[in-house]
């Protein structure tokens, strides 16, 4: 198997970690080891007694008791734990999907959503949202995208890049087309707890679908991408199956101190969720104030969930506005040449508390050169 390589996370490695401010990230404020420790008194000496041998290779016991405890329909059976988001999407790909097989994706997308089961000779169908509908999709579309090779479906809500967010409606419509042509609905709820209004929350996939599977994990939400910590969670036993056992060929066990302090995030997911909330609903009305200063560059719609936003750019090239920028400012930003959608569009990111000094610095550097931009 050749894979292309990740032009997103090619990208990052050029900058992530050089750049001064980053102004483009899909994470929210992270925390310390002992910021999350504090949400349990005595937790502190309970990780100092983990025990350094291997852990159950599908995660600790408890811990998917913990997830499970979050979702209606699914046990602690029907959960897989994994090293971050990115490994059970490469599963999924190689371990439930077949040479031959089609699959529809939600568009634009995470490069590992269809690069993965393109490298496989897998046919890959984009659905896309359509950015003057606020990156809405169209349910007829879909429809009509579904072939007789078609096996699975794979949305992304809340929607990273753009902030899309379906509605309940809009999602049950998705999964009578799922149920209807006996199809797996691999649902990427990586952002759920970002709603900004909370009662926007949806049902989780694999509730809602006996063959669906939610991704969910500790990155997006909770601010807490170090822990590497991701599962799936599905009522599919065929697919659960196959995922369970090719884990075997990748971590096969996760990390034992990871999973204690998972155990720990997962029991205060909501206040963890409601803390990244916070932050991004006064970032978000901060960035609404500066597009509408800069409506000669940008043309956007406030999104409705996650902690990311995809605005037309005005000024020419998305890349090389934004290689010039990281090179005269320090700050980065994602253009969206990586997301591969026709048009100029470049990735914020409001979810990092250092937004509000970062912003004032784009915009001063985008005053200073009005005729260059």
């Amino acid at each position: 198997m050749s894979m292309r390589p990740f032009a997103l996370e090619r990208y990052f490695s050029r900058y992530e970690f050089s750049a001064r401010y980053l102004l483009g990230s899909s994470d929210p404020e992270s925390m310390s080891v002992e910021e999350l420790l504090a949400f349990e008194p005595g937790s502190e000496e309970g990780l100092k007694r983990v025990w350094l041998g291997y852990t159950e290779y599908l995660g600790d016991p408890g811990l998917r008791g913990e997830i499970s405890a979050r979702y209606d329909s699914v046990a602690s059976g029907q959960v897989v734990v994994f090293s971050g988001a990115e490994e059970p999407i490469f599963t999924f790909m190689n371990a439930v999907l077949e040479p031959g097989d089609h699959l529809i994706v939600h568009f634009p997308s995470y490069q590992s959503h269809y690069s993965v089961a393109e490298s496989r000779g897998i046919q890959v169908s984009r659905w896309a949202g359509r950015p003057e509908d606020g990156w809405a999709p169209d349910p007829a579309e879909l429809r009509a995208l579904v072939g007789p090779r078609t096996k699975a479906i794979l949305v992304c809500t809340p929607h990273n890049p753009t902030g899309y967010h379906f509605d309940g409606a809009s999602l049950r419509e998705v999964v009578s087309i799922a149920r209807e042509n006996g199809l797996i609905l691999f649902s990427d709820e990586v952002y759920r707890g970002t709603e900004h209004d909370p009662k926007d929350r949806l049902p989780n996939v694999a509730d809602l679908y006996e063959r669906g599977i939610s991704l969910n994990g500790l990155s997006k939400n909770c601010g807490l991408a170090g822990l590497r910590l991701g599962w799936v969670a599905t009522r599919d036993a065929a697919a659960f199956g196959a995922m369970a056992a090719f884990k075997d060929y990748l971590t096969i066990s996760n990390s034992a101190p990871g999973e204690y302090l998972a155990r720990i995030a997962v029991r205060n997911m909501d206040a963890l969720c409601e803390r990244s909330r916070r932050l991004v609903a006064g970032n978000l009305d901060l960035l609404e104030a500066f597009f509408l200063r800069q409506e000669r560059l940008f043309r956007w719609r406030r999104p409705a969930a996650g902690t990311t936003v995809f605005p037309e750019f005005l000024g020419g090239s998305s890349l090389s506005f934004c290689d010039r920028l990281v090179a005269e400012t320090g700050i980065m930003l994602v253009p969206g040449t990586f997301f591969e959608l026709e048009g100029e569009y470049i990735r914020f990111g409001y979810g990092r508390a250092n937004f509000r000094e970062v912003l004032p610095m784009l915009e001063s550097y985008l005053d200073r050169n009005k005729t260059t931009a």
